[in-house]
């Protein structure tokens, strides 16, 4: 019983944790943020925060692993309103890249994430938390028939690419019309890939 009772305590700990420093890590940037502020604002001491996670950066990771998962489970949420599978492929695109124009989202997950953790890490962490949905959803449009024989593994590396960089140029280029054009180029390069001929097998 105690134990169970230690295990639960120390989990609202680390919740408190993470949901503590992504408020100021979105309010301030990682940079800015020292672990001082960041216990005190959860209320704990340094030896509970280091019980937990080891560094500032690693502290940070579980906070960004926690806003990735966030944003797939409403892109995949606003995609689920939608029957036709071609139409929730193209509502979960638009779904993400107007979530990344969130202050909180683009700060921790597109300029903080790539600087603290290196390209490498954070394309593995997206792969893992995005793109794999993506790959499901192409996989599902390819068997249906609604779009045309093709290998999968590229084609989900490119739309996933393209729409990274698009929400990166989004949080850093901000414009009146930035989201909107954004959209509409979104929508002319998926809408092609719907009507494109099978490619030629070589």
């Amino acid at each position: 019983m105690a134990g169970s009772l230690r295990a639960e305590q120390r989990e609202q700990t680390r919740a408190t944790l993470l949901h503590q420093s992504r408020k100021l890590f979105a309010a301030k940037g990682y940079a800015a943020v020292g672990l001082s502020e960041i216990v005190t604002a959860a209320g704990v001491t340094k030896g509970a925060l280091y019980h937990n996670f080891d560094s500032k950066r690693t502290l940070f990771r579980a906070v960004l692993e926690h806003v990735q998962a966030e944003v797939g489970d409403r892109v995949a949420a606003a995609a689920d309103t939608e029957s036709d599978p071609w139409t929730q492929l193209v509502t979960g695109c638009e779904t993400f890249l107007t979530i990344c124009t969130t202050p909180e989202i683009q700060r921790i997950m597109l300029i903080d994430g790539p600087a603290v953790l290196g390209w490498q890490e954070w394309r593995a962490m997206d792969e893992s938390a995005s793109a794999r949905h993506l790959e499901e959803a192409l996989t599902a449009l390819v068997t249906a028939g609604v779009i045309p024989p093709q290998p999968i593994p590229p084609l989900t590396h490119l739309l996933s690419g393209a729409m990274n960089e698009a929400a990166l140029w989004l949080a850093t280029s901000p414009g009146p019309g930035a989201l909107s054009d954004t959209l509409a180029s979104l929508r002319r390069i998926l809408e092609a890939l719907h009507t494109a001929p099978a490619p030629e097998q070589r």
